[in-house]
């Protein structure tokens, strides 16, 4: 069985779960899951795309304008895979989802009228990759990686966060893939705030990349820091920190766990290193598929951790971040986005030595 027969049978499934008839995929995410990477989205940054999915009990349908039809069917290959389509002009509304669904019990990726909300359930099957979307996290996760090595080791003193997001964009969008997520801080600016959009701002020592970027419908997550000249003893020691916390939630992310488990060993970690609040202050991540994170990991999550899952771990002590996105294995987990080459931090954690990024340091 392959990957879109798979996904097939989960909706399938889902619907039957929920004594549902029909299922209405709205979002960005749900469209590039069920069609195995299809793009839906015109503006990059919008949640609900120009084309959705319908699939009922004896058919699946793609519901579009005479714009967007011809490049999902024939370059998204949507034709080759079954899908029918059901098309109206641009400027007119497209009469097929009330005709499509009249007398079914409609459940949605969105909330939408008359039809019971899904997303949550959606989020969790987007979640449990398949083996293909395995391979294509894989070498996502490279690309990253690449990515970010080229545009960090490139960052100077003087310029400014747009130009250095403006570089790493270029190097993420030259390897095919979008920076959907480009976050720049420079110096005291890494201090202020967690999400720091790119500003005027110029460099004077220290910076922090921050990238999530999208390929195949996939999005993978990666942070990196570059310090010039001495790197200052609190700084190390947050960082070091950071690395202890990192290194926790990759070793206990494995299969059976539940979510809660590893959210509550990172938490201690916090703890056990003098940083008791500190993850108070910004989430620590969660399960990555279509979204950058599909779900969140928190003290009450039910999720349980399986094998062919991606986590993207984002720990963050005032002025220091711990960033990679992991694959988890049968036997350990795989860290996508490690970059070759640059400077470690090891882990002894539960009988095992965890590398984790160290801030780059330049002369």
């Amino acid at each position: 069985m392959n990957e879109f027969e798979i996904k097939q049978n989960y909706i399938r499934a889902l619907l039957a779960e929920k004594n549902l008839d029909a299922l209405w995929l709205q979002r960005v995410s749900s469209f590039a899951w069920a069609t195995c990477g299809g793009a839906a989205y015109i503006n990059t940054a919008t949640t609900t795309g120009a084309s959705t999915l319908l699939i009922t009990p004896n058919a699946r349908y793609v519901l579009t304008n005479n714009i967007e039809a011809a490049r999902l069917e024939k370059e998204q290959q949507l034709g080759a895979q079954g899908w029918e389509f059901r098309t109206a002009y641009w400027h007119a509304a497209n009469p097929a989802i009330a005709e499509l669904t009249r007398g079914l019990r409609l459940g949605s990726d969105f909330p939408a009228p008359n039809a019971t909300d899904l997303s949550n359930e959606m989020a969790r099957l987007r979640a449990h990759l398949t083996p293909e979307e395995g391979k294509r996290f894989g070498a996502l996760g490279k690309l990253c990686a690449a990515a970010m090595d080229a545009a960090i080791r490139s960052v100077r003193p003087g310029q400014t966060e747009f130009e250095i997001a403006a570089r790493l964009a270029q190097e993420t969008e030259a390897r095919g893939a979008q920076a959907i997520v480009n976050l720049i801080a420079t110096d005291e600016r890494i201090f202020a705030y967690r999400h720091p959009l790119p500003t005027a701002k110029k460099l004077s020592k220290y910076a922090m990349l921050v990238l999530v970027a999208r390929k195949w419908g996939l999005c993978c997550s990666i942070t990196r820091l570059v310090h010039f000249g001495k790197l200052p003893d609190e700084t190390r020691r947050k960082m070091n920190a950071c690395a202890r916390i990192d290194a926790t939630f990759i070793a206990v992310t494995r299969p059976g766990k539940q979510l809660r488990e590893v959210f509550r060993r990172a938490v201690s970690a916090y703890a056990e290193n003098g940083l008791a609040d500190e993850w108070h202050l910004h989430h620590q991540g969660g399960a990555a598929g279509c979204e950058p994170r599909e779900y969140l990991g928190t003290l009450n999550s039910s999720e349980a951790v399986a094998i062919s899952q991606a986590y993207a771990w984002n720990p963050s002590i005032t002025g220091t971040k711990s960033e990679e996105t992991i694959l988890v294995g049968e036997q350990n987990n795989e860290v996508i986005t490690a970059i070759p080459g640059w400077q470690t931090l090891s882990v002894a954690i539960d009988g095992q030595t965890i590398p984790r990024p160290a801030i780059l340091e330049v002369e």
